[in-house]
């Protein structure tokens, strides 16, 4: 059966009790484009209109674009769609048709705020579907404003490129991610946040270290760390800017197997975790003292020190401020923990916990099917453990 598209679901959402012009009234878009999707005419719009008909229409975006389990893949969303809307030729064409009605510098930021939601939340195929048309429609708008807004504008397109380039690292496409994060590097030199390219050399970083470009990935975060250490009196954004640079170059020295350096690094961004008091999101990341026990017990996975792991989990607040995505990254971090400890129900218990809350999430992740191949393979499996298996697409013996 062919899954419906966001014009069906716009009608059926609509019902009887509301037409058109009374939907597009309620959520401030145009007439016109409420019949375009409808209609079938148009398959996407701006993040800004799909959150205005979700909120009339008393749903979520996911649900208005019907989020599936797989990646999407259509001529305006997916892999495909993503990559299109990162390698324009704009500057090739005599005549370049743009977006309609550019977005505000607000609507803008809005825009990127609303990626990097989806981004934290894990819902992957979400962006799949939100990214392609963000991206030209920011690229457009920036183009389109004056040169007093520009800078603003390149900011919130930065934070769009670097939102693409994460996203497309977990979806197994590393040479398309870094193209979107060296974009997002270019746009922010021309934004107005003067620690934006230095923070986001944090995604560049973990790009080297997911390629296992371990002292490269040490060496990028270390060198913007430097660009912006702070001095005695030092805002918070930079504090927390080079706090996460430095814990994440303490992730890739562990990682490179080496236990002197990643101590070394981890005392340095505890102590400026120390300095800001409480985790804080800035630069589409957090940082604090929750973040820093969380990658502690990273990098004692690492290195093969588990009881060290458990212990550094022990000093995890238990009010951090840590997203879900890191959240369950932690669970993923100490379930295999407790398999490597023969702990096994209770890291089946946490990797179902881990699912529970990050269902989206978790079917990207190479960690959580690890460990589920290793249960499978250490014990007779229990049902609840071989459902799981076949949830995720493990394979037992």
């Amino acid at each position: 059966m062919d899954t419906p598209g966001i014009g069906a679901r716009i009608r059926q959402l609509r019902g009887n009790t509301m037409t058109q012009r009374e939907l597009a009234d309620r959520s401030g878009v145009s007439l016109s484009l409420v019949r375009a999707l409808e209609q079938e005419q148009r398959h996407t719009a701006s993040i800004n209109s799909l959150q205005r008909l979700a909120r009339a229409l008393d749903t979520g975006v996911a649900t208005l674009l019907g989020t599936t389990a797989t990646m999407p893949n259509g001529p305006d969303s997916g892999i495909v769609a993503i990559r299109a809307a990162l390698t324009p030729v704009d500057d090739l064409i005599a005549e370049v048709v743009y977006p309609s009605e550019p977005l505000t510098a607000k609507e803008a930021h809005r825009t990127a705020d609303y990626l990097w939601g989806a981004y934290w939340s894990g819902k992957y195929n979400l962006l799949g579907q939100l990214l392609p048309d963000a991206l030209v429609r920011l690229r457009a708008t920036f183009k389109s404003v004056t040169s007093a807004e520009r800078p603003e504008v390149a900011a919130a397109l930065a934070r769009a490129y670097q939102a693409a380039g994460d996203t497309l690292v977990h979806l197994g496409h590393p040479d398309t991610a870094w193209l979107a994060i060296r974009e997002a590097l270019i746009a922010a030199k021309t934004g107005n946040d003067e620690l934006l390219a230095a923070a986001m050399r944090v995604s560049v970083s973990w790009q080297l270290l997911v390629a296992g470009r371990y002292k490269e990935a040490e060496q990028v975060a270390m060198t913007a760390a430097s660009e912006i250490e702070p001095a005695g009196g030092s805002e918070l954004p930079q504090l927390t800017a080079y706090g996460t640079l430095t814990v994440t170059a303490a992730t890739a020295a562990a990682r490179a197997l080496q236990p002197d350096r990643t101590a070394e690094l981890l005392a340095v961004s505890k102590e400026v975790a120390g300095r800001v008091g409480r985790d804080r999101a800035d630069h589409q990341t957090t940082f604090g003292p929750a973040k820093v026990a969380m990658l502690a017990v990273d990098c004692a996975v690492v290195l093969d020190r588990y009881p060290e792991a458990l212990a550094a989990a022990k000093e995890l607040p238990r009010d951090g401020a840590l997203p879900l995505a890191s959240r369950a990254r932690h669970l993923a971090d100490l379930s295999y923990v407790h398999t490597r400890l023969g702990n096994d129900d209770t890291a089946l218990t946490m990797l179902l916990t881990m699912e529970q809350m990050a269902p989206d999430w978790i079917r990207y992740q190479s960690l959580p099917r690890q460990v589920v191949a290793d249960l499978l393979q250490r014990r007779t499996p229990a049902t609840r453990l071989r459902q799981l298996a076949r949830r995720l697409g493990v394979v037992g013996p």
